[in-house]
C-alpha cells in the first residue's frame, strides 16, 4: 500500500466469454502490466480456474508468476473460501501456501477455529475470514441472532467478527466484509477496530466508494483493502485497448480512493 499509495485489490476473475482475447494468460498479463504501478494486490479467484479444469490451473500458474516478475511488491490473495476439518483443511492450507504460494488466502469459519487451524499456522501469511458477504441472500443467515459473550443479541456474522480476531494465530486475521452493506461495515469496524478488512463489491456490484472508506479504514486511514474486478478487467471490450482502458479505470479509482482519504484527514 505505501509503495504504491493505492488501498486498491485488483481481482482477477477471467470469463472466457468476457475477454477480448483467446488465451486467459495473455489476458491476465496485459491487466497486470497496466495496473501494477496503482495497486498493492491482485486477487485470482480460484473458481474461474477450476472451471476451466487443467488448462485453467496452468493458467493460474502463469498468472502468479507474472505477478511475482513484474508486480514484486504486490499481495497476491488467493480466494477460495476453504475451510474443512481435520487432514482436509490441512490439504486445504498445504495448497493455498505451499503450492501456489499465495500472501493471503479467504477461508470460510462454519467449523469453527478448529477447521481453521492448519491456515492459522503459517507465519508471514494472512487468512481473510469470510464474515459478510454482498450478495442480497447474505441475510438469511448471516443476520440471524445469537448470544455473544455477555448474553445479549448480536448478529452472526458480527459474532464471527468478534471471535475470530480474537483467536490466537501465527498468520494475520482479517475479514471479508462485502461493500453494498454500509451499515455492517461500519458495525465491523467498530468490532474489529484494528483488522484488516478486504472488501469486495466496488464498481460492478455497486457499493458506494465514499461510505466503504469512510466506515471501512481504521484509525490510521489502512487496514482496508478495495477490491474491484469487473469494472476493470473489463473496462473495453477491445482486443487492442483493454490493457489502456483498465489503466485509466484503476487511475481513476486509485484517485477517487485517496481523494476521499484526504477528506477525511489521511494522507500517504
Amino acid at each position: 500500500m505505501n509503495e504504491t499509495h493505492s488501498l486498491i485489490c485488483v481481482g482477477l476473475d477471467p470469463v472466457a466469454s468476457k475477454i477480448p482475447v483467446t488465451n486467459v494468460s495473455e489476458f491476465n498479463r496485459e491487466i497486470i502490466n497496466s495496473t501494477f504501478e496503482h495497486v498493492c494486490a491482485y486477487k485470482p479467484n480460484l473458481a474461474f480456474y477450476e472451471a476451466m479444469g487443467i488448462e485453467g490451473l496452468k493458467h493460474l500458474e502463469d498468472t502468479i508468476k507474472h505477478i511475482r516478475a513484474r508486480a514484486p511488491h504486490a499481495i497476491i490473495i488467493g480466494d477460495g473460501k476453504r475451510g474443512d476439518i481435520a487432514s482436509t483443511s490441512h490439504a486445504y492450507a498445504q495448497a493455498m501456501f505451499d503450492k501456489w504460494g499465495f500472501d493471503a488466502t479467504t477461508v470460510n469459519a462454519y467449523g469453527g477455529r478448529e477447521s481453521l487451524l492448519p491456515f492459522l499456522d503459517y507465519e508471514d501469511k494472512c487468512v481473510y475470514v469470510w464474515c459478510r458477504s454482498s450478495n442480497p441472500g447474505a441475510v438469511e443467515f448471516q443476520d440471524l441472532l445469537v448470544r455473544d459473550n455477555t448474553n445479549s443479541e448480536i448478529k452472526l456474522f458480527e459474532k464471527i467478527a468478534q471471535n475470530v480476531t480474537k483467536w490466537e494465530s501465527k498468520a494475520m486475521i482479517g475479514l471479508v466484509a462485502g461493500a453494498s452493506y454500509i451499515d455492517e461495515l461500519e458495525r465491523l469496524r467498530k468490532l474489529a477496530p484494528q483488522a484488516q478488512i478486504l472488501t469486495p463489491g466496488i464498481g460492478a456490484q455497486g457499493g458506494d466508494l465514499e461510505s466503504v472508506i469512510k466506515f471501512g479504514i481504521n484509525d490510521l486511514g489502512r487496514g482496508l483493502m478495495i477490491n474491484s474486478s469487473r469494472s476493470i478487467l473489463y473496462a473495453s471490450g477491445s482486443a487492442v485497448s483493454y490493457g489502456k482502458a483498465a489503466n485509466l479505470a484503476v487511475s481513476k479509482l486509485k484517485d477517487d480512493i485517496n481523494q476521499v482519504l484526504c477528506e477525511n484527514g489521511f494522507q500517504w
